[in-house]
């Protein structure tokens, strides 16, 4: 057993490769768990003991040999590895930080003034079929927002299409829910327009919906007021009547924004308000097609496009700009 601890120590002391596979089954052979070194360890304990310390001696001897060699085989690689790359001790290229994108940036802090007063997030298909994207919405046959030219339709008879606002997810929470309804859904909406500087076939919303028992109109004004003090600071709004299918009474709501700069002149017109939004009490209609009482519960929408606000806020002049992934606008936005 001594003469073949000798041939293993000469068998050490000679291997050498910068093969990493080949180091890995020499380490493996000789220091793994059932290697070499613990099976010599294992069976010192039958060596007669006047043989023990010889023996003992050369297994600490292998076993030096052994680590010293794989110390050897890995320095050797390290070298080698700092020749071909260069000094790996030296810092690395600094990474480029990115920031949120404009849009989720206002729309998440949308969705935080609404969250203080009570409203949930819901979320629903982009594709969507005719009844929660138009019928359950009281909007009739004859509705413009149903032609062809205004909408992408997937498919026909049944019709399938890509939601044209995120009032359908309304509508399938309230198939599920019944009141009190609290919520908020924002998302992408599509629509068959031409692209321009004021206007994308692609584009974000955020609408509210609010139902329970003896909700006014008074509420909702006070919900607006609240949210345009928070996110714009200025609290003075107003609306004007307006039409939409699923809401009665409806109104466009106006943020007097102020004429303190020639900009303020440029983006009021000259009149010091601005439309953000679009809102109203649900329509009976609406609740009677999702099962929802609507003699004992009454809710006031809202609506507005977030492309908008942005807009209005960091006072961008394109909506493509967007949509063209162009790094000089986004890092604008790394430390907000």
């Amino acid at each position: 057993m001594l003469e073949k601890i000798d041939e293993l120590l000469v068998e050490v002391v000679d291997f050498n490769t910068s093969d990493k596979e080949k180091i890995e089954q020499f380490r493996i052979r000789f220091n793994g768990k059932k290697g070499i070194l613990n099976d010599f360890f294992e069976k010192f304990k039958d060596v007669p003991n006047e043989q023990k310390k010889e023996f003992g001696q050369k297994i600490n001897a292998l076993k030096q040999a052994v680590n010293l060699k794989l110390d050897e085989l890995k320095n050797a690689d390290s070298s080698s590895i700092s020749s071909e790359k260069g000094d790996l001790t030296k810092p690395g290229f600094p990474l480029e930080l990115g920031s949120r994108h404009p849009i989720n940036l206002v729309k998440n802090k949308i969705i935080d003034i609404f969250k203080s007063i009570g409203f949930a997030v819901a979320d629903g298909p982009e594709i969507e079929d005719d009844l929660h994207n138009f019928t359950a919405l009281n909007l009739p046959e004859y509705h413009p927002a149903r032609d062809m030219q205004d909408t992408f339709y997937i498919e026909t008879n049944p019709d399938i299409l890509l939601r044209t606002h995120t009032s359908s997810v309304q509508i399938r929470y309230m198939e599920n829910h019944q009141p009190p309804i609290r919520i908020l859904a924002p998302g992408r909406v599509f629509r068959n327009e031409a692209i321009s500087s004021r206007s994308h076939c692609i584009f974000h919303q955020i609408e509210g919906l609010y139902i329970d028992e003896n909700v006014s109109f008074a509420d909702l004004k006070q919900s607006i007021q609240f949210f345009t003090t928070e996110l714009f600071g200025k609290s003075k709004i107003r609306m004007r009547p307006s039409y939409f299918p699923f809401t009665e009474p409806s109104a466009e709501v106006d943020v007097y924004w102020g004429l303190n700069s020639e900009t303020d002149y440029k983006i009021t017109k000259g009149t010091g308000w601005l439309e953000i939004m679009g809102c109203g009490m649900i329509d009976p209609a609406v609740l009677q097609n999702v099962n929802i009482d609507a003699e004992k519960y009454s809710g006031y929408a809202f609506g507005m496009g977030i492309e908008r606000i942005v807009m209005l806020l960091y006072q961008m002049g394109d909506i493509r700009m967007f949509f063209e992934n162009d790094v000089r606008m986004l890092e604008q936005f790394k430390t907000v």
